[in-house]
Parts: structure tokens; C-alpha cells; sequence
């Protein structure tokens, strides 16, 4: 068999199934398998596959039919890119979605008006796979930044660690229920999250990659998907400087509800930004202090 034929026939198998992304999704994993980029693949394509390479044509066969399963091909190769950096992944932590590269963006534009400052706190609440605070303090790597990443889910620590060892940066990993076990007279400058707020109802309607693979802890919102906000828009006044900027990434449709929830707290110069798509995606506010 070929290459291009060995591809080809993964293609089909997913198309059967009803995978939407059968082509991408093929590649994925073919590319995972044999290491093999899209220039080498052009070359090689009509070669014969060697049987020093038969083991790989297992190992690929073997992918292809638990992505025909739904499992998403993140949680199969391991591994995710986000922000140009490679990320592990796996079922205790959220697939980290191109979505939320809007909220590193801002977070970043908010650092980089700050730099006068020595050394500036940052938090990131319901951290999953540390790919937020990991990006964060990676891009910003010629600020001062002291970053703190929090989860409740003891085994998405442990991945948000060896994602910053993998990137050689320095995150303060906390088990913590959101502020539980954040020290009281800590005080933040920027408070950065992209918390669970999906509504409980809307939990069976996901497409089955999610619903049946994601960790349901980083999904569910409870019953308005607000449930998340609520907290940390009222207990982070408390942990955030006065004048300290807190973000979120929200549902395309709860921007309005967002908003009112850090107007009622005293939260100013709140502004609502949207993604590639012209969706509602980021919240940025500033909490002035008592």
C-alpha cells in the first residue's frame, strides 16, 4: 500500500461514520504517526509503504477507528497547538479552542500596558491544561510576570504543569475552588478566565466529541451558564487590585448578561469584544476599588 492510498482509505472510513472534518482529521493522524509533514508527504505519497513502517499502519488504523467513535483526535494524538504553542491535552482538561486565543490577546494587550510596573500579578482561574497562563507568560517573557493558574480538578494541575515545564515558564499551580485557597491579602492585577458556561439543560445537545469525551466540570454552568461569573465577578473584588482588570471569555450570547452581572459589582469601563467570527466572545472590566 502507499501512502496517499493508506490516507485516503482513513479518509473514507471517518466519511462513513458521518465525521464532518474526515479529511483533516485524517491527515491529524496520519501526520502524528508517521511525523511526516505536508512537503515530505507530496513527495512520498505514491511510495510504497516499507515494512519497517508496518507497525505505523496499525497504530494509524487503530486512531482512525476511535476517532470513528467520536473521541476527538486531540485526546488521540495527546497534543494541541494554541497560540503557535504545543500543548498536552487529555481527558481531565478542555480542548483548547481557537476561541480563546481572543482572551490571550487582550490579556496580552493589558500586560503590555503595564510593563512600567515591577512585577506584574496575574491569575488564571479554572486554568484546565494551563494553556492560557502557559501562552501568557510565554509571550510576555520580557515582562516581569508572577502568574498563578487555579483548578479545582487535581489532575488538570498536574497537566497545566508539564504544559509549563514543556514551554519553560513558571506558573504557580493552586488546587483551589476558584478564590478558596487563593491567600487573602493576594491582590492581582489582571484576573483572567475562561470558566465553564455552558447551561446544564444544553449539556446533551453537544456534539458527541464534547459531551461524551470533554470533562463535564469544565463545561457545565449550571442552570443559566452564569454560575462562574457570578462568583468570580463578587469574590475577585477581593483579590484584585483597585484599578485591576479582569477578563473573561464568555458564550457568544451572554455578553448583555455578563455586563450586567460586573455593573452591579462596580465594575467600570466594561467593554465586550468579539472573535473572527463577529461573535461576542471576550469581557474586559476594570475594578476601580472601594
Amino acid at each position: 500500500m502507499k501512502y496517499d492510498e493508506l490516507l485516503k482509505q482513513g479518509e473514507n472510513r471517518l466519511q462513513e461514520v458521518g465525521i464532518l472534518e474526515a479529511a483533516s482529521d485524517a491527515w491529524i493522524l496520519f501526520e502524528n504517526v508517521f511525523q511526516m509533514n505536508r512537503s515530505r508527504f507530496f513527495m512520498e505519497k505514491t511510495a510504497e509503504i516499507g515494512e519497517e513502517e508496518k507497525q505505523k499502519v496499525s497504530l494509524f488504523n487503530k486512531y482512525i477507528e476511535e476517532r470513528c467513535f467520536r473521541r476527538p483526535v486531540q485526546y488521540i494524538t495527546g497534543t494541541w497547538t494554541f497560540m503557535g504553542l504545543e500543548f498536552e491535552v487529555n481527558k481531565h482538561v478542555l480542548i483548547p479552542r481557537f476561541d480563546t486565543e481572543c482572551l490571550v490577546e487582550q490579556a496580552v494587550r493589558i500586560i503590555r500596558q503595564l510593563q512600567k510596573k515591577d512585577c506584574i500579578r496575574v491569575l488564571d482561574l479554572c486554568t484546565g491544561s494551563g494553556c492560557i497562563a502557559v501562552s501568557i507568560k510565554k509571550i510576555c517573557s520580557d515582562c516581569k510576570i508572577d502568574m498563578s493558574a487555579a483548578d479545582l480538578s487535581e489532575k488538570a494541575l498536574d497537566t497545566a504543569k508539564r504544559n509549563a515545564d514543556r514551554q519553560d515558564v513558571e506558573v504557580n499551580v493552586i488546587h483551589s475552588d476558584l478564590f478558596e485557597k487563593i491567600e487573602r491579602n493576594s491582590k492581582f492585577d489582571i484576573i483572567v478566565s475562561n470558566p465553564p458556561y455552558i447551561r446544564t439543560e444544553d449539556i446533551l445537545s453537544l456534539m458527541p466529541e464534547v459531551r461524551d469525551f470533554e470533562p463535564l466540570m469544565a463545561l457545565d454552568g449550571d442552570f443559566d451558564g452564569l454560575r462562574f461569573y457570578r462568583r468570580i465577578i463578587k469574590e475577585g473584588k477581593a483579590y484584585i487590585q483597585n484599578g485591576g482588570v479582569l477578563l473573561f471569555e464568555i458564550g457568544c450570547e451572554q455578553g448583555a448578561e455578563v455586563k450586567l452581572l460586573l455593573e452591579e459589582q462596580g465594575y467600570t469601563e466594561i467593554r465586550i469584544m468579539k472573535d473572527l467570527a463577529g461573535l461576542d466572545r471576550v469581557v474586559t472590566a476594570r475594578y476601580p476599588g472601594v
